[in-house]
């Protein structure tokens, strides 16, 4: 049995460190802007795992380096020269206090590798070792690879990610029969959409209720400041925020703070 993976709620997640893209000056995925999020107050950040084509985990959230070169068709000291941090800098820099929500991205190649190069395979080790020291959580798109990390590491709590605009009705009873520990989902799949655009979705305390119901907590991302007071207020777990600055200012100010 888990203890709650997010407390006290909610918990702010820095998605890939500042947020998407360069948030007030700081790139994503690298030491600074991981290092900026926690100055800020955040207790978590995301982190984007990948892996190598020598079975090493970089941190980036696009399969390619900058110059449109695959990152499992590279060598880790190739795409560190290129800019990308190891996954294991990242552990070192943080500090221990710090939670580290991964991000994993299975590459097209992991269809075809032996079992024991796929990314859940060589994530697996590290995960273990890490989760001794430090609060963590996986994620990812992939079910299969989530399967694999509640065998080979079942102290580490797991969450499924659904796509952009996905549906709810879907996505939380997917994340309940396989027994993860949360679901994460991304704002615009709570109402109408560009997908869904009729009147088809429940209300957000509604869906919020049943995925608890199921034992699920629900990370919400990339909502912005507005939107990440009303989800708060609505009761989610977490939410893995874009401009870590603005959403913090509208927490706190929510709060009174």
């Amino acid at each position: 049995m888990h203890a709650p993976v997010f407390d006290p709620k909610p918990a702010l997640v820095g998605h890939r460190g500042m947020g998407r893209g360069t948030v007030h000056g700081y790139a994503e995925n690298t030491l600074a802007s991981y290092l900026a999020a926690v100055e800020h107050g955040l207790s978590w950040v995301e982190v984007d795992v990948l892996r190598t084509a020598d079975d090493e985990l970089v941190v980036r959230h696009d399969p390619t380096t900058p110059d449109d070169r695959f990152i499992v068709d590279q060598t880790a000291d190739t795409v560190a020269a290129k800019g990308i941090l190891r996954f294991g800098e990242v552990l070192e820099a943080l500090p221990a206090e710090v939670g580290i929500n991964v991000d994993v991205k299975t590459v097209l190649e992991d269809a075809v590798a032996a079992p024991d190069r796929r990314t859940g395979a060589l994530l697996a080790g590290v995960l273990a070792r890490e989760v001794r020291r430090r609060p963590l959580f996986v994620s990812s798109f992939d079910p299969a690879l989530l399967l694999y990390l509640q065998a080979h590491v079942p102290a580490v709590p797991l969450g499924l990610i659904a796509w952009i605009c996905f549906p709810l009705r879907h996505a939380v009873p997917a994340a309940a029969q396989l027994a993860m520990q949360a679901v994460c989902l991304h704002v615009d799949s709570f109402g109408p959409n560009r997908v869904e655009p009729r009147p088809v979705h429940r209300p957000l305390s509604y869906t919020l209720d049943v995925a608890h119901d199921a034992g699920l907590e629900v990370l919400a991302w990339c909502p912005d400041g507005d939107a990440a007071v009303r989800f708060a207020d609505a009761g989610v777990d977490a939410m893995c925020v874009n401009d870590v600055p603005r959403v913090v200012d509208a927490i706190s100010a929510r709060a009174g703070t």
